[in-house]
């Protein structure tokens, strides 16, 4: 079946590649979207995404185009740059910085400059034998070395081409610290305090913050564990003085300070101004343009003008996964699944990975994503981090039954919830239940400790309260008896300090977010004080993480393993060099920036 056309159908695009994929099957019935029923399509190849363009049509060339501005594509568009390659990036969105200027900006590298001069003793081998345990087969040893040779020397080049500097976040531990390699100190780092000044006018079209810094106040990620812990624990009030001392500091000199990840996307926005680099902001992908079997750039839509945009040497696809398209979800993913427990970008619908797709691209781990337990609170999901791994809350099923360790990964969290989901033993959701001596010690979300919660939780369903353990598992739909067993065996267990039956503490990692006040196992606490909560939890994403498959140098494969000329993936557009796993904080990040920096640095190294 031959590529629906870019251009309208009595004008057809010269030089369209064909390959059409016949394994594409129309799914009948229909899809559970964010847990609401959607009509079932019809998912055949994914025809070109058709212009609301006039018939006007406009060209322009570059050396190099990059399709996203979020950290893979910013950081392929500075490498080029500053090799010397005229280079154009293209931005759905009318705003920069993609699902990566929302995020909280852990960077997972291991040996980069930053976390070798404070001292953590990370080595090449250590790096290499922890992601080789971590990622296993899924992910060829080739990628995995590309990964690790490449992200140190990119985030130095960072560096010297932006104002991007970074800071060691102490004691994140890898998520898997007692394997081989592990850091149980981390690896981790994220952004340093960033002047939004250097960006003029254009900080205006930054992608805001998923969670917004609190009003007159500088936050570093690494700052939340203990903000958390303010109430109960004497360096969360330490932390929290210092925070608000750096926003004072910043307003007494005029600055508009930025962390997270609205420092990361603001200084590599930074970076291509200086590079001169233009970002063509509510400029859609259509399609990739084809000659001959080479990408040679892409079809556009500018200013409701169908663009094309030549590449001489390449295009680079870092536009995101497609945690927004509700077909694609239901076509590769597990149900249930949809597009609003997400809280990736609202633009990453897959419109680069369909455009490769068509042009003969094999597509890898689409049925995973950067998975994390989340509240599907009104408005927006909340995905859970601290909550669930504090003393005095556990995870139960639908049979009100603990299945997991509830401190363990948050990827791996949601990967049991899909595993053990059955309609006879529903995982789908789950109820993250705690006590209110609980709500009187920490910070849930934004809701500081003895403050009651929103209404409106309660009213979206979101969360349930009772006077009684018996009552709250009526309420939620649980058998009570058994929610009450569970409930009195975990309390035994916090009381002598050892989960037995799911090792909660047990890992340094666990311990995190836990509050070290507790003894003897900041992990756990008993649940005794009514009333009690019943927080509802649902498979949380922070993106897709499947999507072209492609090589130690980002160059986009077909499914025979032959190279498609031109073409290079980074970030959530590509499958992601972990595989199915998730080696520390940042590995979604550090990836997506690292092999944006080798695919710019392959097309610069390419004969002309």
């Amino acid at each position: 079946m031959a590529d629906a056309p870019v251009l309208p159908p009595s004008s057809p695009e010269p030089g369209r590649a064909g390959g059409g994929h016949s394994r594409r099957t129309v799914i009948k019935g229909a899809a559970l979207a964010g847990g609401a029923l959607v009509a079932g399509a019809a998912l055949g190849p994914r025809p070109a995404r058709a212009a609301s363009a006039r018939t006007r049509h406009a060209e322009a060339e570059y050396d190099v185009v990059v399709a996203g501005s979020g950290a893979a594509g910013m950081t392929a568009a500075l490498t080029a740059a500053r090799r010397g390659l005229r280079t154009l990036v293209i931005e759905k969105a009318p705003t920069f910085g993609g699902s990566a200027a929302r995020s909280g900006a852990g960077i997972w590298i291991p040996c980069n400059e930053v976390i070798l001069a404070a001292g953590v003793p990370d080595t090449p081998a250590k790096a290499a034998a922890y992601l080789a345990r971590v990622v296993g087969d899924t992910v060829p040893a080739d990628r995995q070395r590309a990964f690790l040779d490449n992200g140190p020397a990119m985030l130095s080049f960072v560096m010297r081409n932006s104002p991007l500097r970074f800071r060691f976040m102490e004691g994140y531990s890898d998520y898997y610290p007692e394997l081989p390699g592990g850091m149980p100190g981390g690896r981790s780092i994220e952004p340093d305090q960033l002047d939004g000044r250097v960006l003029g006018d254009e900080l205006a079209r930054l992608n805001p913050a998923y969670i917004p810094t609190p009003a007159g106040m500088v936050v570093f990620s690494a700052d939340y564990k203990w903000l958390t812990l303010t109430a109960v624990n004497p360096k969360g009030l330490e932390v929290s003085a210092a925070c608000l001392a750096r926003g004072t500091a910043a307003a007494l000199r005029g600055e508009k300070p930025l962390t997270m990840g609205q420092a990361l996307a603001a200084g590599l926005r930074a970076g291509l101004l200086a590079a001169g680099v233009p970002v063509w902001l509510d400029t859609p992908l259509l399609d990739l343009h084809v000659e001959s079997g080479r990408v040679t750039g892409v079809t556009a839509e500018r200013d409701g003008v169908r663009t094309l945009v030549r590449a001489r040497r390449g295009v680079v696809v870092g536009s995101g996964g497609f945690e927004h398209s509700a077909a694609m979800r239901a076509e590769f993913q597990r149900q249930p699944i949809g597009t609003s427990w997400t809280v990736g970008a609202r633009e990453n619908t897959g419109d680069g990975i369909e455009a490769g797709e068509r042009a003969g691209a094999a597509l890898e781990l689409m049925d995973d994503a950067w998975w994390g337990p989340a509240v599907p609170l009104p408005g927006e999901p909340y995905f859970c981090l601290a909550e669930r791994t504090l003393p005095g809350c556990i995870l139960v099923n639908g049979d009100g039954a603990r299945f997991v360790n509830e401190g363990a990964p948050y990827s791996d969290v949601v990967h049991v919830m899909y595993d053990r989901n059955t309609p006879s033993a529903p995982h789908i959701p789950c109820w993250l239940i705690v006590d209110q001596n609980y709500r009187n010690r920490y910070l849930f979300k934004d809701v500081a400790p003895l403050l009651p919660l929103p209404d409106s939780w309660y009213e979206a369903g979101a969360v349930f309260r009772a006077a009684t353990i018996e009552q709250l598992a009526q309420r939620i739909g649980v058998p009570a008896t058994a929610l009450r067993a569970t409930v009195n065996r975990f309390n035994g267990f916090a009381l002598k300090g050892r989960d037995d039956d799911f090792h909660r503490g047990d890992s340094v990692y666990d311990r995190y977010y836990a509050d070290p006040y507790v003894k003897p196992n900041p992990c756990l606490a008993p649940l005794w004080l009514p009333p009690f909560y019943a927080f509802k939890i649902v498979p949380g994403d922070l993106g897709t993480k499947g999507g072209m498959r492609t090589d130690a140098r980002a160059r986009v494969l077909r499914a025979d393993g032959s190279v498609i000329p031109g073409l290079y993936a980074a970030g959530n557009a590509s499958g992601a060099v972990m595989g199915h796993s998730y080696a520390g904080a940042g590995s979604t990040l550090g990836p997506a920036m690292t092999f944006g920096y080798v695919a710019a640095n392959h097309i610069a190294d390419a004969p002309a």
